[in-house]
């Protein structure tokens, strides 16, 4: 049988270069082609970093950043991140991406997060009620270095330890355990099967995988909260019922808050373009409820600031569904990821680039996903109060620092997965254990930076040159 001609789109057919090498001489396999990466970058390399005369203050960083925010909640943003270190490199993924520009890149892309910190892993709910536990922000996502997400883990297991009182060994041995983990995840990924290791759920298998059991009871804890964090009840507390069978939002500034009814009007309408970027089964459902109220609701630590309502939907019973309208601004990281040498497409919508970032990571993700424009500025839209559920890695007991890093490596790897090839990653990391030491001494250099970062904006804050407001 004479072979098939290659079709654009699938898998190009195997080299005539003989066997074990490629038709020019070089790896015949990714595998081959990561571990022939090693050479040009050593795994020990991503030990290194120092920062540079040029790298911005603390205090400038963050100035910057509320550039194109709401002023009235600059305060609020620049409060909560000077509650804590691990705050602060919350809030601070472009300061970071600066940083790492000056880092060891092996040169292989994958779709990342951007913001892949401890405390953005957690649980949600999928189209049957069950719940998953996988990466659950994507508000910087672009296609970048893989090293990126993996470096800013460990960074913010070694604070998040540090904050919850663990030892230096421990905390270095959370970052240590979560790059391990990634490790051997994008190992057994890139032996499994193509369409089993697209589909791997990260479950209680994956925490079994990742040799994270003692985190079960904490898990268990987190998912009952998880179970009733949805939009009826929530709907339950922050509405109330209207003279004609309906119901609205309550004000409790400064969180939530009632808008101008033109404000209001403006992003009900946007609702309607919204459901052109629904998958087409969708569009029943949504059908069947009518636009009640919005409201403007601030959002975490990242992303306060930024325009965000939430907005309640009936259905013919009277019960809610709630959605977010977020503004979606353009990643934090894309200038550095294009001095690194990674230009992605663009998205024609940041909105939009969210949306399918997520897609591409996550392996189940909230059916209602879509984007939408309101007034000009470009928002992501998605279901408010979808049975999430996170765990406080600061609020961990030290003993489970670890177990929680060797999960979250292992959710990353999966993730990464989707849009890398596991067998280049996997033959770059390899079997022994110098990339997880080199990326665990990063962590820890850069949490010491972090710490005198937070310092500085504290100081500033104390002298009164910057507002900061606490306590909501």
């Amino acid at each position: 049988m004479s072979r098939l001609p290659y079709v654009p789109g699938f898998a190009r057919p195997a080299s005539a270069g003989g066997p074990g090498r490629g038709a020019g001489g070089g790896p015949a396999s990714p595998k081959a082609e990561g571990k022939a990466l090693r050479a040009r970058v050593p795994r020990s390399a991503h030990a290194e970093w120092e920062a540079d005369a040029g790298r911005p203050g603390a205090v400038a960083s963050v100035e910057a950043a509320g550039a194109g925010r709401l002023p009235e909640l600059t305060p609020l943003r620049t409060g909560r991140m000077a509650a804590s270190p691990f705050a602060f490199l919350r809030g601070s993924a472009g300061l970071m991406g600066y940083d790492l520009v000056h880092t060891a890149v092996t040169g292989v892309g994958a779709q990342i997060c951007g913001d892949a910190h401890a405390a953005n892993f957690g649980l949600y709910g999928d189209a049957r009620g069950g719940l998953v536990i996988d990466l659950n922000d994507f508000d910087e996502t672009l296609h970048g270095p893989w090293e990126w997400d993996v470096k800013r883990l460990a960074a913010s297991l070694v604070l998040a330890g540090r904050e919850a009182g663990a030892d230096e060994d421990t905390c270095r041995a959370a970052a240590r355990d979560a790059v391990g983990a990634y490790r051997r995840t994008m190992r057994l990924l890139a032996r499994m099967p193509a369409a089993d290791a697209w589909n791997a759920v990260a479950d209680e298998q994956l925490v079994s995988h990742a040799d994270a059991r003692d985190l079960l009871g904490t898990l268990e804890r987190v998912a009952g909260k998880a179970r009733r964090n949805t939009s009826a009840r929530f709907a339950a507390k922050a509405t109330e019922p209207t003279g004609d069978g309906g119901r609205r939002f309550l004000d409790a500034p400064p969180v939530l808050r009632r808008v101008p009814d033109g404000e209001a009007a403006a992003v009900a309408t946007a609702l309607g373009a919204y459901l052109g970027t629904l998958p087409e089964e969708q569009l029943p459902l949504l059908a069947r409820y009518e636009v009640m109220d919005v409201a403007f609701r601030v959002v975490g630590t990242g992303s306060v600031g930024l325009r965000s309502y939430v907005v309640l939907l009936l259905d013919h019973r009277g019960e809610p569904l709630v959605l977010q309208v977020k503004e979606a601004r353009p990643s934090a990281l894309l200038p550095y990821a294009g001095k690194a040498g990674f230009a992605g497409p663009d998205a024609g919508h940041e909105g939009r680039r969210v949306v399918l970032g997520q897609k591409r990571m996550q392996v189940v993700s909230d059916v209602l996903l879509g984007w939408a424009s309101v007034a000009g500025r470009p928002y992501q839209v998605r279901r408010f109060r979808n049975r999430k559920g996170s765990v406080d890695p600061a609020a961990l007991a030290p003993a489970e620092i670890d177990d929680y890093g060797r999960m979250t490596g292992a959710l990353l790897a999966r993730a990464h997965a989707h849009t890398a090839d596991p067998r280049l990653i996997a033959g770059y990391c390899g079997k022994a254990e110098q990339l997880d030491e080199a990326v665990a001494a990063f962590g820890v250099t850069y949490a010491d930076r972090t710490e005198a970062d937070h310092a500085e904006l504290v100081a500033a804050v104390r002298s009164g040159r910057v507002a900061a407001e606490t306590g909501v």
